[in-house]
């Protein structure tokens, strides 16, 4: 017993057939109406440039409104105690962004390997960030310091390293080991500072 074949493909071809026809019946009524009413037709022209025009201008202020409020809000440094590790890096990325320094990019994630943040510095130099989104109570140790020191440069080719907390760092031994190996260190006091005046820490861009 023969089977009949399925007619799917004959209904697509009628649909497709269907809809050549309509956009071809358009064509002619648009042709048709702009050869007898060519005043009407450059009119509604201009409406549609003007309106179109007008949407992305209104488009356009809106994301600098947004941008704007967004900066206004990352400049205070409270904003950070309730953020996940992965929105501090956006958030110092942004203040990165705002200072002048080029090619931001977010690459924090899971084998990243300390680098979270890396770019250009205005005077030139590969900036490699790791930040550290810590409680009031926590303090980033000489632990985490020597590791990223391990990675930054030799991994990351970075000429910049820098470790950025909201907290604070250990006093005595982790302070020594970064200046030892070369580590900038900033903490919530000078990231406060420079979030709200939108310039690095005194001395950042000469070490």
């Amino acid at each position: 017993m023969r089977r009949g074949r399925p007619h799917g493909g004959s209904v697509n071809g009628w649909g497709v057939g269907l809809g050549g026809l309509a956009v071809l019946a358009l064509v002619v009524l648009v042709v048709d109406f702009v050869q007898r009413h060519p005043y009407w037709s450059m009119f509604l022209v201009f409406v549609a440039v003007a309106t179109t025009t007008a949407l992305l201008v209104l488009r356009s202020r809106r994301r600098a409104r947004l941008r704007a409020e967004q900066a206004e809000r990352d400049r205070a440094i409270a904003v950070t105690d309730a953020m996940t590790g992965a929105e501090f890096e956006q958030w110092f990325a942004r203040l990165l962004a705002a200072s002048g320094f080029r090619q931001v990019l977010v690459a924090g994630g899971s084998g990243d390997r300390g680098a979270d943040v890396t770019a250009i510095a205005p005077d030139g130099r590969r900036v490699v960030v790791q930040c550290k989104r810590q409680s009031l109570t926590n303090r980033v140790g000489s632990a985490a310091i020597q590791r990223f020191a391990g990675t930054c440069r030799e991994v990351h080719g970075g000429e910049l390293c820098m470790i950025v907390t909201n907290g604070l760092f250990t006093a005595g031994d982790g302070v020594r080991l970064a200046r030892q190996l070369g580590i900038v260190l900033v903490d919530r006091g000078e990231l406060e500072a420079w979030a709200w005046r939108r310039t690095p820490p005194p001395g950042l861009l000469t070490r």
